[in-house]
């Protein structure tokens, strides 16, 4: 366990990505230069994500059984229909944004807005579109330390052919455009046979309904064991992702399959503060809305909309809201059966 003493605020410090630092990626993917996909950025914030493109910025890189992303995408901008081989799950931090399932997007589609979760099964082509009057971003979380490979409809590699950009079988993205060569020693990634694309699940808007957690339809354990711990205001814990757990008194969430990580969303109130306590399981805070402060040892960080923090195991910190206004975090922690937390 680290002695919270022995964590500066430097270390610390490394362990955050503040919203304004994010790096984007305007070429991680093979529809990177497609009509309608060419404005969009994507975020690989924790772990190495599933981009195509080496020069993708990772912020940190530390392992945590789970990846942590993001995309931006301004009004109409169109992310390609594509299957994934873990997890995918997406909470939307602004905007407004429509999600198709299908090769062509014609199987199914739902809308999400600000707060709502949706949680893809997979092998399951989906694509997703800014559907807003203004700039939107969501967060995602990728299953395991290597999510594995995009699988991409028939139709992307046709498309990415007209504007010079070509998959090689290694997941390497090659731009023509740019006067890379297609390089002699190394296979190109052949597009989605009929035959791969017949092997994937189908789901229809009712069934893709079924993997979204609405934020007004709130699922709370206003009386977990975290909860009932707060003082100065109240802290509800609601479970998103993830079964039951007696142990925190959280019932089970909406969307309650193995996921290998489990999601919560934390309402604080004006002065509401979580004790010192520790986990055994990594735990990355995404703030939605106020400001929350960390305290371990003798510092503390304070945490902005759209930051993203990642705490080291076993660290005892407290965590507290000390504004005049709520707050609220997604909060991302690993496994899909996790311990209650340690209290000092």
């Amino acid at each position: 366990m680290p002695a919270a003493s022995q964590v500066t605020r430097e270390q610390m410090r490394a362990r955050l990505v503040r919203y304004g630092e994010l790096v984007p990626c305007r070429t991680a993917f093979i529809d990177t230069r497609t009509p309608g996909s060419e404005s969009k950025e994507n975020f690989t914030i924790i772990g190495p994500g599933v981009a195509e493109n080496p020069d993708q910025h990772v912020h940190i890189r530390e392992p945590h059984g789970f990846n942590i992303g993001a995309a931006r995408q301004p009004p109409g901008c169109i992310n390609s229909q594509h299957s994934h081989e873990t997890a995918e799950v997406f909470w939307i931090h602004s905007g407004r944004w429509r999600f198709m399932t299908g090769e062509h997007g014609e199987d199914g589609e739902v809308v999400l807005e600000r707060g709502d979760t949706i949680s893809i099964p997979i092998h399951v082509f989906r694509g997703f579109e800014n559907v807003g009057s203004g700039e939107g971003f969501m967060f995602a979380a990728l299953g395991g330390d290597d999510p594995g490979r995009v699988t991409w409809a028939p139709y992307v590699f046709d498309d990415a052919r007209k504007y010079g950009l070509v998959l090689l079988e290694s997941g390497r993205l090659i731009d023509t455009e740019a006067g890379e060569a297609v390089p002699d020693d190394e296979p190109v990634m052949p597009a989605t046979s009929a035959e791969q694309v017949a092997e994937l699940t189908r789901l229809d808007s009712a069934a893709l309904e079924s993997c979204v957690a609405r934020y007004n339809d709130a699922n709370g354990a206003a009386d977990s064991a975290l909860a009932q711990t707060a003082s100065g205001g109240r802290v509800r814990e609601e479970p998103i992702i993830g079964q039951a757990n007696l142990q925190e008194g959280v019932p089970q969430a909406p969307l309650a399959w193995e996921h290998g990580f489990h999601l919560r969303r934390l309402e604080f109130g004006p002065g509401a503060r979580l004790p010192a306590h520790s986990r055994g399981e990594e735990e990355v805070w995404t703030v939605h809305e106020g400001r929350l402060r960390i305290t371990w040892g003798h510092e503390s960080l304070d945490l902005a909309p759209g930051d993203v923090l990642t705490i080291p195991i076993e660290l005892e910190r407290t965590i507290e809201n000390p504004g005049a206004d709520p707050a609220e975090a997604f909060v991302v922690r690993g496994g899909d059966s996790p311990a209650a937390p340690r209290w000092t």
